[in-house]
């Protein structure tokens, strides 16, 4: 699981987000598909020997679309809870750390690489503050409710 992918279970849970099927349940199968009737005067040909009919493709029915995730809302839960003060709200550190993830450089340089920085990874500054702010806006794109002065 990439470090992304844990920051959203964290966040998300098992609610179905991201495409993850988490909480999906299987489609049954359709019922067999009916033969056509009979058009009067028209005879049918029969199948030839040994071939029978193709069964129906199952009908699987689109998952009912999750609820969105009001992002701040659980963040500022789990601070409140963790009973100390924390910075999540601006820094990825204590916004890795507030979810349980190792926050260390190494981990930030390898989301960074899983997000697509270009910037140079030895400006740790630099890189935190677009990490955070990409954190946010791809937590948006993926079903989370986002306030914009946490993507900014």
């Amino acid at each position: 699981m990439s470090i992304f992918d844990k920051i959203q279970h964290a966040i998300f849970g098992d609610k179905g987000l991201l495409g993850t099927g988490i909480g999906a349940t299987k489609a049954s199968p359709a019922a067999p598909a009916a033969a056509p009737a009979p058009i009067p005067g028209v005879a049918r040909a029969p199948a030839p020997a040994g071939i029978s009919p193709a069964p129906a493709t199952p009908v699987i029915p689109a998952a009912a679309p999750a609820a969105p995730v009001d992002v701040e809302a659980v963040l500022t839960a789990k601070a409140a809870a963790a009973g100390k003060p924390s910075n999540w709200r601006t820094s990825i550190v204590d916004l890795m750390t507030l979810l349980g993830l190792d926050s260390s450089r190494q981990n930030r340089t390898e989301l960074a690489h899983e997000l697509g920085y270009t910037g140079s990874t030895e400006d740790s500054a630099a890189m935190n503050i677009w990490l955070h702010r990409q954190v946010m806006t791809k937590l948006a794109q993926n079903g989370g409710v986002v306030p914009p002065a946490l993507r900014d």
